[in-house]
């Protein structure tokens, strides 16, 4: 028994030299697996990608964590005082782990046995929220305290501050300080007060349930706290404590607020920046500065808006989204509270009819409220009919609604109620700076919420006739003049696609024998365009349409191309016709200006190539292309010729309505498919082209022309894109002249004749015969023998 007594001091002296090896051991080999803190010295937080307009107004934020990284010197002093008072005091003195505080959080596991976190410095934060897990374990918090001390060797105190004060997550997806900052008070960390400054620095306790928007009680409770620690510290003077304790909770949710909306366009920068960076394009702090003008983009969402909703004023009400039989009982009420708590979308409110007048209905919305519906706002409703049509105008409210009615209603700019319906119908509006291709605006739809579908870039749609100015400038690019005559006569086509013979016709059902090519497109005339094509053939059209963009293989290799029976997109229509509106080059379309991270380096700045719209002469003979400058596609005669006669579309065609913008400088196409499936408007001045679109996603009829469709989405936007800005229109180039001619023959005038008109022509192609009424007699007489009536072109 002595001899074991003897052998227990060496025997305890060995398991305590044993032990202290196996720790060393053990500390050495997980030293050895630390991470490097080096990879702190240049760490990038994850902040979430963030999407503005050219003049820097937010559009979109993608990402889970919302992020504003501050570096410790805008940071305000208070802050930093509040948060060394309550979270690390000895953070400046001591060498990454706080001994005592590990003492204090050791005594409690042995009586307690609870393993809470405790005697964690702002060092050990940092090494857990970079590099470890929230895990509680003795290897995790092992691991946690060789880290701090490795950080606290290789990075000063400063750094290790401003990283904590920039990782730390706040509550509400904020992460870091300056992202509290702006989403509990809407303000940069560096305008709050005191009170706002300890509120949030008492946050990292418990960021989710003691915040002042989930626990207003707790959160004053924890920022009271912080204010007497501040004042323990000697940062505060007592009358700021008071006075701060004091202070009531100012805080609410800011959210990272869109100022412009631009949906579509913010899917398509997301998609794009995915497309290369995956899930890094979420975390990296990219800011995308897009082309897209914020008054623009405004103007174009009401011009679409408008425009659908006037469609569906005028084809009448579909009726209530549904029914609820009014009562007193609980489960009525609570039926209520459910539909009319539905998203509010477009200012479109749900709304339960609760009681009707001869002339107005007074509705409850989501709020409790109940609101009065005028007559004003009820009359418009006639019952919508079967293939667009409707029935009488209603003479009283029981005509339109009845007690328990669940409606939609907006209120009007003279703040009285409207009772409205989502339109079935759908539109598009894209608008591009002609001489760049910078898109300025874009709406793919009525509403992003209830359909993610582009219609600029995913839809593609029969263009109608707002594709033959391409037809036309392949024909003037050929010889052809806008005073060459063309037979406006009946034409059958035995087109082998189609399983009967093609008998096309004028939208008017008539015919009108020899017209000028400037006529038949300002006029739009099938059977001109039709026969024009033949004319000059379809082979080299395809080949001359390709050069806007289009896929030849695309493209219908028969008579109905004429007659824009391929199917595109707006966004390439639009870019087609900024051909014309440029004087000749085929630009580009783009939405990206610049890509800047976090810190606004550069990353990628845009070079559209740019329409040579100062070439010198010697420049414009030669055709050339400079490197700098976009492809020339089109000759700049061609192109200035096509804007005279889109011009006359508007002066004296299809697009008269346009003249109530009074403007000289602006030119277009209408454009209605077959059935009024498709309604179009493409039109243009020098500093913009825009492109509308009218349709149902599913083809049916529209039952009207884009005249009435199309067209005054596009006059609502560029009544106020254009205003105030000087008429911008394509200088006349050299080559051209302007010659007077006989209106009936497209030759030239006598002398003598008193209704001649000036056309321009391309000096080699204009004509030089004297215009006789027997030559035009004669060469009609000879069209109707070559036609017989009818010709067959196959």
């Amino acid at each position: 028994m002595k001899y074991l007594l003897k052998k227990i001091p060496r025997l305890l002296l060995f398991m305590v030299i044993a032990l202290i090896l196996m720790m060393i051991a053990s500390a050495i080999y997980v030293k050895i697996q630390l991470p490097s803190v080096e990879l702190l010295k240049d760490i990038r937080l994850q902040v979430p990608l963030r999407i503005y307009t050219s003049d820097g107004k937010l559009i979109a934020e993608f990402g889970e964590k919302r992020r504003i990284p501050v570096y410790l010197n805008e940071i305000p002093p208070q802050l930093i005082n509040a948060i060394l008072a309550t979270e690390d005091q000895r953070f400046y003195s001591h060498p990454g782990i706080d001994i005592p505080g590990l003492g204090r959080a050791a005594l409690q596991l042995v009586r307690t046995g609870d393993k809470a976190q405790g005697g964690s410095t702002i060092t050990m934060q940092v090494a857990r929220n970079f590099f470890l897990s929230n895990q509680k374990t003795f290897l995790r918090k092992f691991n946690e305290i060789l880290l701090a001390l490795k950080i606290e060797r290789q990075l000063s105190k400063e750094k290790i501050l401003e990283l904590y004060l920039n990782k730390i997550y706040l509550g509400n997806r904020a992460y870091g300080v300056g992202t509290a900052a702006q989403v509990y008070y809407g303000k940069p960390i560096a305008k709050l007060n005191l009170a706002q400054l300890a509120m949030i620095a008492g946050l990292p306790k418990a960021p989710s349930t003691r915040n002042p928007l989930a626990n207003p009680e707790a959160a004053i409770e924890r920022r009271n706290h912080v204010l007497k620690r501040m004042y323990d510290e000697g940062f505060i003077t007592r009358e700021a404590l008071l006075q701060a304790s004091n202070a009531t909770i100012t805080a609410q949710y800011h959210g990272a607020e869109a100022l412009v909306e631009a949906p579509y366009v913010a899917e398509m920068i997301r998609q794009a920046l995915y497309n290369q960076f995956e899930e890094d394009a979420y975390t990296n702090g990219y800011q995308v500065y897009t082309t897209i003008d914020s008054e623009l983009q405004e103007t174009a969402n009401k011009a679409l808006r408008t425009t659908l909703l006037n469609y569906e004023d005028r084809h009448g009400y579909r009726g209530p989204l549904t029914h609820v039989q009014i009562s007193d009982d609980t489960n009525t009420q609570d039926l209520l509270s459910e539909v009319l708590a539905q998203p509010i979308i477009q200012d479109f409110y749900p709304a339960a009819i609760m009681a009707t007048t001869e002339k107005s209905a007074v509705a409850l919305i989501h709020n409790g409220e109940c609101i009065e519906i005028p007559w004003s706002g009820l009359s418009w409703a006639k019952p919508q009919l079967k293939n667009r049509k409707y029935g009488k105008s209603p003479q009283q409210t029981s005509d339109i609604l009845r007690i328990g009615d669940i409606v939609l209603i907006h209120q009007e700019n003279d703040q009285s109620w409207r009772l409205t319906q989502y339109p079935d119908v759908e539109g598009a509006l894209v608008s591009l700076e002609p001489n760049d291709g910078a898109i300025v605006a874009l709406v793919g739809g009525f509403d992003y919420s209830k359909s993610h579908f582009n219609r600029i870039t995913q839809a593609t749609r029969q263009p109608g006739s707002s594709f033959k100015p391409l037809i036309y400038a392949a024909a003037l690019n050929k010889g052809l003049t806008l005073a060459t005559l063309i037979n406006d006569a009946p034409v059958v086509l035995d087109d082998p696609s189609l399983e009967n013979v093609w008998r096309p016709q004028n939208d008017s059902r008539m015919f009108y024998g020899l017209t000028r090519l400037r006529t038949g497109l300002t006029r739009s005339r099938n059977i001109v365009s039709i026969r024009l094509l033949e004319n000059i053939g379809i082979p080299y059209t395809i080949d001359f349409i390709s050069r806007f963009g289009f896929n030849p293989n695309d493209l219908p290799r028969s008579l109905s191309l004429a007659l824009g029976s391929l199917s595109i997109s707006p966004l390439d229509l639009t870019a087609a016709f900024s051909v014309f509106a440029n004087g000749g080059y085929k630009v580009e379309p783009y939405l990206i200006n610049q890509i800047t991270n976090d810190e606004d380096e550069v990353l990628l700045q845009t070079n559209a190539k740019t329409a040579c719209t100062d070439c010198n002469e010697a420049d414009l003979k030669a055709d050339i292309t400079l490197e700098q400058y976009a492809p020339r596609i089109v000759n700049r005669q061609v192109a200035y010729l096509m804007t005279l006669a889109l011009k006359d579309a508007i002066k004296s065609g299809t697009g008269r309505p346009a003249l109530a913008l009074k403007r000289n400088d602006i030119a277009g196409k209408t454009g209605t498919t077959n059935d009024q499936k498709d309604a179009w408007f493409v039109g243009f001045n020098g500093d913009l082209v825009t492109t509308t679109w009218m349709g149902y996603d599913q083809p049916q009829s529209l039952g009207e022309y884009s005249v009435t469709t199309a067209l005054p989405m596009w006059m609502n936007f560029m009544q106020t894109a254009l205003a105030g800005k000087v008429e911008n229109s394509l200088i006349q180039p050299p080559g051209l002249i302007s010659v007077r001619i006989d209106p009936t023959t497209g030759l030239l005038a006598r002398h003598d004749q008193k209704d001649s008109i000036f056309e321009t022509f391309r000096r080699e192609y204009a004509p030089i015969n004297q215009s006789s009424r027997d030559n035009y007699y004669q060469n009609a007489d000879e069209s109707k023998k070559s036609t017989s009536g009818i010709e067959y072109l196959f």
